[in-house]
């Protein structure tokens, strides 16, 4: 946080979920505007509040982000009164195959993907215009360990991960010279009612105030990847370059091809 400039702006979308509003606390502080973005009015009131007793400026906007065009005219607004300078792209659902197998819906699948891919690209998109033009700026985007390798449990959610993944990968290295920060956040399990909710086990569980001083961290040193925690990190990652028959093999052991 001390990296930032005096009257720093900060948007953060889906900022009425764990991690969300862990962030907008840890930055909430004299001379930082945030921006929140949620869809639970009291929760997100209750957060604003709490922002600005430590001394921030708030505003707040309660939108359902499954509605695209309603997003691209606030981003709009937003980018002609001043782009932050700093944008959080947190806003997700998760889903998950059901009992006995029974799969996901295609109803569920369709709002997964609108909401976790369609509206964090339509963000990151609306918004970077602005951002080339002034020259500067920084977007972190929450993916999830997920993205290394697909869960038998929640494939859809691991899909629309990987995908964000790939997206800001491909962006930081398109942007980089315009002087715009890109930041894949890769989390492993946080506690929240979402995750509370996955089926399967939850190695190396985080409290939300940890990840985001782990996330904020990440971002003052801009880097690239920003995953946590060790070493559930690394052992996703050797999913992902491990054969897949043998990756697919240590997920059944560790319980992962079983649903509630």
């Amino acid at each position: 946080m001390s990296l930032f400039e005096p009257s720093t702006s900060i948007l953060i979308t889906g900022a009425t979920g764990a991690i969300g509003s862990a962030l907008a606390r840890h930055y909430a502080k004299p001379g930082v505007s945030l921006i929140l973005q949620g869809r639970n009015e009291i929760v997100l009131n209750e957060l604003a509040a709490s922002c600005v007793d430590a001394g921030a400026q708030v505003s707040t906007m309660i939108m359902d982000l499954f509605d695209t065009p309603a997003l691209q005219r606030w981003l709009a607004e937003i980018a002609s009164s001043g782009v932050p300078d700093l944008v959080i792209a947190n806003a997700g659902i998760n889903i998950k195959s059901g009992p006995n197998r029974q799969g996901e819906s295609w109803a569920e699948i369709e709002a997964l993907l609108d909401l976790n891919i369609k509206s964090t690209i339509a963000l990151v998109n609306a918004l970077v215009p602005a951002m080339r033009h002034r020259g500067k700026g920084q977007i972190a985007l929450i993916s999830s360990l997920a993205a290394f390798y697909g869960l038998p449990v929640t494939p859809s959610y691991c899909a629309s991960k990987a995908a964000i993944k790939a997206y800001g990968e491909a962006m930081r290295g398109w942007l980089a010279r315009d002087g715009i920060k890109v930041n894949v956040v890769m989390p492993g399990y946080i506690k929240s009612a979402m995750c509370d909710e996955m089926p399967g086990p939850k190695p190396f569980l985080w409290q939300p105030e940890k990840a985001a001083r782990f996330i904020a961290k990440g971002l003052q040193k801009n880097r690239p990847r920003i995953s946590f925690p060790f070493p559930l990190n690394t052992g996703t990652w050797l999913l992902s370059v491990l054969p897949p028959s043998l990756s697919q093999h240590i997920l059944l052991l560790l319980g992962y091809g079983r649903s509630k």
